[in-house]
C-alpha cells in the first residue's frame, strides 16, 4: 500500500469472503507476532485480549518466551528461528490474515525471519509495535536487531513506538528531533509509514496521541490522563486494538480514536484488577463488561435447573392436577405430606427472619421472612385442612418429604443466612412458576382452589420479593459462599421435583445429605 493510501485512511481488502458476526460487522482475523507474558498483561496474551475486546479473531505466533511479572523481565528465551518460520507458515498456509500486529522480536535473526515472511505473505494491514524498551526500562531488543528494524518498518502501515523507542528509531533514521512529534515526522518520512506518537509519558491533565503521516501532516487524539500506576502492556494492547479496528473499519483515524477511547476505559479499570504488586496490567474487558447486563445470580441458578423444571411440569401429579383427572385420595395424600413440609418450612422462614432482624443494610428483610412464615402457617391450617377434612391426618412423613426436610435442616445448620435463603427459595419460585404454566382452572374444575393458590398474584409477588432478597445475599457473598448457595438452590429444586412425583410415581428417595457430602461445603 502506498503512503498516500495510508494517509487517506484506506486499507486493502481481503480476497476471502467477508465474515460477519451477529451485528453484521466484519470479524477480522488478526495475527499477533510477539513474545509472551506469563502474567497476561503484555505481549501475546495482551494482544489476544485486545483483539477479542474488539470482536476480532485473534491468532498468535510466539517469538520469545519471557519470564516477567509486574516488576520486570527476569529472562528471555528465544526459540530457534526455524520453528518461528514454521509457526508463521502454518498460519499463512491455511488462514487468510486480515491484519498483523508485530510486537517483541528480540534478536536480529527473529527480525529478519519476520521481515522475510511479511515480504512473502503481507496482509492488508501491518502494525508494528517496535518493542525495544519495556515500560519498566528493560531492554527487549538487542542493538544488532535494532539496526535490522529498518527493513521491517518499510513493510509496515503503522508504527506505534513508546517515547524511548521513538528516540531509538530517530537514531536509526540517522537524524535528530527536538520533540516527539518532530521525531515521528522524521520516522514517518524515512520509512513511508504512519507513526503514532503516544503521550502517555507526558505530564499534565491529558494524554494526547498524535498520528503523523509521511507527508508531515498530523492529527491529535486527545484524552484524559488516568491516574494509575498500572500501565503494563498499554503499548501492546493499543497497537493490537488499532490493527483489529482498521481491518474492520478501513480507516486509520477511526481506528486510532476508537482504540484510544477503549484504552482509557481499560486504564480506569486497571486498579480494580489487583494483578501483581508492581506495574500492573490494564483491564482489557472494562468497556465490554460495562456494556453487558448486570449478572443476576438467581436467574443463572434458574437457568441451571431448566431440565429439572421441565421434568416437574410433565410429572403425572401436575398433569392430573391440571386436567382434573387426579384421584382425590392421591391428592389428599399429597396434602398430608405438604402439611408436614409446611410446618418445618415455616420454622426455617422464622430462622431467616431472626437472622436478618436488625440488618441495617436491608431493614425490611426480617419483616418479609416473618410475614412469609405467617402465611405458611395460615396455608397449612386453612387450605390443607379444609381439603383433607380429616382424611390422611395421621399419615407419617414420607421418605421423600423427610429427605427434603433433612436438606433444609442441613442448610439451616450451615450457619449461613445466604445458604438457607437459597435453599428455601425454590419452594416460592417453583410453585409460582407452576402456577403461570398451568393457568386458570375452568369453572367446575375439581382442583380450582388449589390451582388458584398456585397462580395467586399475591404469591407471585411474594416469590419475586423472595428472589430479590436472595439475589441481594448472593451479590454480597464471596465466590465460595455463592457456590454453596447455588448448590443449595439446585438441590432444593430437585427435591421439589421429587415431592411432586411422590404421590403418583414414588421414586427411590434420595439419601439425605450427610456431613461429608454436604452441598454446602466448599467445592
Amino acid at each position: 500500500m502506498t503512503a498516500a493510501g495510508r494517509a487517506a485512511g484506506t486499507a486493502a481488502g481481503s480476497t476471502s469472503p467477508v465474515r460477519t458476526g451477529p451485528t453484521g460487522l466484519l470479524v477480522p482475523r488478526v495475527l499477533s507476532i510477539a513474545g509472551t507474558d506469563p502474567t497476561g498483561g503484555a505481549g501475546l496474551q495482551a494482544d489476544l485480549k485486545a483483539i477479542g475486546a474488539h470482536d476480532g479473531y485473534g491468532m498468535g505466533v510466539v517469538t520469545a518466551l519471557v519470564a516477567q511479572n509486574t516488576h520486570g523481565v527476569r529472562s528471555v528465551h528465544v526459540p530457534d528461528v526455524g520453528f518461528l518460520r514454521e509457526q508463521l507458515d502454518a498460519v499463512s498456509d491455511d488462514v487468510v490474515v486480515d491484519a498483523v500486529k508485530v510486537g517483541m522480536l528480540g534478536t536480529v535473526e527473529v527480525v529478519r525471519t519476520v521481515t522475510d515472511w511479511l515480504r512473502a505473505h503481507r496482509p492488508p494491514v501491518v502494525v508494528v509495535d517496535p518493542v525495544m524498551v519495556a515500560t519498566s526500562g528493560d531492554r527487549l531488543l538487542d542493538r544488532q536487531a535494532t539496526a535490522a528494524m529498518g527493513d521491517l518498518l518499510a513493510l509496515a502501515d503503522l508504527v506505534t513506538p513508546n517515547r524511548a523507542e521513538l528516540t531509538d528509531l530517530v537514531a536509526l533514521a540517522g537524524g535528530t528531533a527536538s520533540s516527539p512529534v518532530d521525531a515521528a515526522r522524521l520516522v514517518a518520512r524515512r520509512w513511508d509509514v504512519l507513526v503514532l506518537a503516544k503521550g502517555g509519558h507526558d505530564t499534565g491533565p491529558t494524554a494526547d496521541d498524535v498520528l503523523v503521516r509521511p507527508d508531515g501532516s498530523a492529527r491529535t487524539f486527545r484524552g484524559p490522563r488516568v491516574d494509575t500506576a498500572n500501565t503494563h502492556g498499554t503499548g501492546c494492547s493499543l497497537s493490537s486494538a488499532i490493527a483489529t479496528l482498521v481491518a474492520r473499519d478501513g480507516d486509520w483515524e477511526l481506528a486510532v480514536g476508537e482504540a484510544k477511547t477503549w484504552l482509557t476505559a481499560a486504564l480506569r479499570g486497571a486498579d480494580a484488577l489487583r494483578v501483581g504488586t508492581g506495574n500492573g496490567p490494564v483491564d482489557h474487558g472494562a468497556r465490554t463488561r460495562a456494556a453487558l447486563p448486570p449478572v443476576t445470580w438467581t436467574d443463572r441458578w434458574w437457568a441451571d435447573v431448566a431440565e429439572t423444571l421441565d421434568a416437574t411440569l410433565s410429572c403425572a401429579f401436575l398433569v392430573g392436577l391440571a386436567d382434573g383427572s387426579l384421584r382425590p385420595d392421591v391428592f389428599a395424600g399429597y396434602l398430608a405430606q405438604d402439611v408436614h413440609y409446611l410446618r418445618a418450612y415455616e420454622q426455617h422462614l422464622r430462622r431467616l427472619a431472626a437472622a436478618t432482624d436488625g440488618d441495617t443494610a436491608d431493614g425490611d428483610a426480617a419483616a418479609f421472612w416473618a410475614a412469609a412464615a405467617a402465611g405458611c402457617a395460615d396455608e397449612a391450617r386453612d387450605l390443607h385442612h379444609h381439603r383433607l377434612a380429616g382424611t390422611h391426618a395421621d399419615d407419617p412423613v414420607h421418605p421423600t418429604c423427610a429427605g427434603y426436610l433433612a436438606h433444609l435442616q442441613d442448610a439451616a445448620d450451615s450457619g449461613s443466612v445466604g445458604v438457607l435463603a437459597a435453599a428455601v427459595l425454590p419452594c416460592f419460585r417453583v410453585y409460582a412458576w407452576v402456577g403461570t404454566q398451568l393457568g386458570r382452572a375452568p369453572e367446575g374444575h375439581p382442583f380450582a382452589d388449589w390451582l388458584g393458590a398456585y397462580g395467586d398474584p399475591g404469591f407471585a409477588t411474594a416469590s419475586a420479593e423472595a428472589t430479590a432478597r436472595v439475589e441481594a445475599l448472593a451479590a454480597a457473598a464471596d465466590p465460595a459462599e455463592r457456590g454453596r448457595m447455588a448448590r443449595a438452590h439446585r438441590r432444593s429444586t430437585e427435591w421439589e421435583l421429587a415431592f411432586f412425583r411422590m404421590p403418583t410415581d414414588p421414586p427411590p428417595a434420595p439419601e439425605p445429605p450427610d456431613q461429608a457430602a454436604s452441598p454446602f461445603r466448599r467445592a
